[in-house]
């Protein structure tokens, strides 16, 4: 992101925001209001900006098959949680023959696989949530977006999907991840982007963060 600004009416909602996402994972933190589910979906072509750029690697364009979101509730198909993958599989072009070998492996990945046959809109939140991510990933992207993906979810329920999250960063998989857990940000991201009333006030390594905020909004935020 290059000097974004979004306005909804007379009103700038992100206003000048910049951001280099390059590897490992980024946490997005900030109070309700500051733009951060606004930051997602332009990175993910979704909205686009009044002024400034978005790019994806050298492309001017972002290109959907490269991008996997999470949003905070799942949205699935009436179908089983194996019919769900290997929908989207086949969404993502992978051959016809390919997608049950694929599939199984995302199912191992999330732990699902005495649930393939399972109706997915029966499961339980955390389950849908799960089946969620592992379908974001079957187009392996190169970068995954979550939208705080264990928000009302148990402890339990939150150490599978960060589980999931984690194994996908090692596989080269680019990842951010809105969350007002600090705890999640501490476990999660390698470093975190604070964002203020539409503008970013802070990118540091996460421990620094949490230890030293570099701003006076971020300071309170976490106070």
């Amino acid at each position: 992101l290059n000097n974004i600004v979004k306005r909804y009416g007379r009103r700038t909602v992100l206003d000048g925001v910049s951001l280099d996402v390059t590897h490992g994972i980024t946490g997005l933190v900030g109070p309700n209001g500051a733009g951060k589910s606004l930051i997602l979906r332009l990175l993910a072509g979704l909205l686009m900006p009044e002024q400034g750029s978005v790019r994806f690697n050298t492309l001017s364009r972002v290109p959907r098959d490269q991008i996997g979101f999470v949003f905070q509730r799942p949205v699935l198909l009436r179908r089983s949680v194996q019919d769900n993958l290997l929908h989207a599989l086949a969404i993502a072009g992978v051959e016809r023959g390919q997608r049950p070998f694929r599939a199984d492996a995302l199912l191992e990945l999330g732990g699902m696989q005495h649930l393939a046959k399972s109706p997915a809109r029966k499961l339980s939140g955390g389950e849908q949530q799960r089946l969620t991510l592992l379908r974001a990933l079957a187009a392996k992207p190169g970068l995954l977006i979550l939208d705080e993906p264990s928000a009302s979810l148990d402890p339990q329920a939150t150490a599978l999907i960060e589980n999931i999250v984690l194994r996908a960063s090692q596989c080269g998989v680019k990842v951010i991840v809105v969350t007002h857990d600090q705890g999640q940000a501490a476990r999660l991201s390698d470093e975190v982007m604070f964002v203020h009333k539409g503008r970013v006030h802070a990118i540091q390594a996460t421990h620094e963060f949490l230890k030293t905020p570099a701003s006076r909004e971020a300071k309170a935020y976490l106070a």
